[in-house]
């Protein structure tokens, strides 16, 4: 299938508008992401319809905590992706050169969803950006249908892709790694630059897109406090302090397999820093303490979602208001 955003080059090559690399393509080569390759002068996706995992998950695994929490929604996800990260969770998907999947039109996603008794439809699991065609068709059937749509994502998208699916777009989980060191997305990412993932994010703001953001503490690169703040602060100030921050536990994977996990000590130190800063809402993840996955009312410090795990076993708001105080809280149900 053709490709979405993209322009016609001198001697048939192209430029790919979808994601922060903006590549150049000559005939017959592929971008980073290996999904969108130029034939003759022409940019194709490859990996349209093409599911290579699906699952109905709870939408607090997203994590979206602020969206319609104790929902589910179903994920899917094709091959391929434009980073390459060595502690990727899911490379068997996202670093594989062979491009394969189960067909499954944009239709067929949404009857399966609305069929499973999901209140939404995520793409995550790899990059959503990179089959970013798929998302489009399938989210416009899916508003259609009544169900929502989500991005998992790493937020290295063109503000011309944030542009494009506005409307289409109802919330984004942005996945930071190492606090957007930039010199840790280079060594451990293959990303050089990590401007992009803001300039996408202060997009989403102004399209009125509802925003969650995750920061993976990764330990001997990545957990150094002085990036960790400059980030909690740009959050604050550009995004807004009723942004839900989720800062994660990091576990050994791919290649970085025999790495430490993060200490939780050091998280629970990381928590208190987000708060001081003045974040409102700041979540613990890959750490099963309620304390730190519970949503409380900023103003009376009552708990108005709780939660064990990834269930949600009682909500006390309504109207974008705690029941408890009625003041103003950032959670949509």
């Amino acid at each position: 299938m053709e490709a979405m955003l993209w322009d016609k080059l001198e001697s048939n090559s192209v430029k790919c508008k979808l994601c922060g690399w903006r590549c150049s393509i000559p005939p017959g080569g592929r971008g980073k992401c290996a999904v969108r390759e130029n034939r003759e002068g022409t940019l194709y996706t490859l990996v349209y319809g093409k599911v290579a995992s699906c699952a109905v998950d709870p939408i607090e695994k997203k994590p979206l905590y602020h969206f319609h929490p104790g929902t589910t929604s179903f994920s899917i996800a094709t091959m391929g992706c434009n980073f390459k990260c060595l502690f990727c969770d899911n490379w068997m998907l996202s670093q594989q050169k062979e491009i394969k999947g189960e067909d499954m039109p944009p239709s067929k996603i949404v009857e399966v969803a609305k069929g499973m008794g999901c209140s939404s439809i995520s793409y995550t699991y790899t990059e959503p950006t990179i089959f970013f065609e798929y998302t489009y068709d399938t989210a416009k059937l899916a508003h259609k249908a009544g169900l929502y749509n989500t991005y998992v994502t790493n937020g290295y998208m063109t503000v011309e892709a944030v542009d494009t699916i506005d409307g289409l777009l109802d919330a984004a989980t942005v996945d930071f790694k190492g606090s957007a060191d930039p010199g840790f997305y280079k060594k451990f990412c293959g990303a050089l630059d990590v401007s992009p993932i803001f300039q996408a994010l202060s997009e989403m703001k102004r399209k009125k897109i509802h925003i969650e953001i995750t920061n993976l503490i990764v330990p001997d690169g990545g957990d150094a406090k002085e990036p960790f703040i400059k980030l909690v602060k740009w959050i604050h100030d550009e995004l807004g302090e009723e942004t839900p921050l989720h800062i994660l536990k990091f576990f050994s994977s791919y290649k970085y397999e025999g790495q430490a996990d993060t200490r939780t000590e050091y998280l629970e130190e990381l928590w208190n820093e987000s708060k001081g800063l003045g974040m409102k809402y700041v979540y613990l993840g890959n750490v099963p303490a309620p304390e730190y996955n519970n949503t409380y009312c900023p103003h009376c410090w009552n708990i108005i979602v709780e939660r064990s795990g990834f269930n949600v076993t009682a909500i006390h708001a309504k109207n974008g208001r705690c029941t408890f105080c009625g003041g103003d809280i950032n959670l949509v149900i």
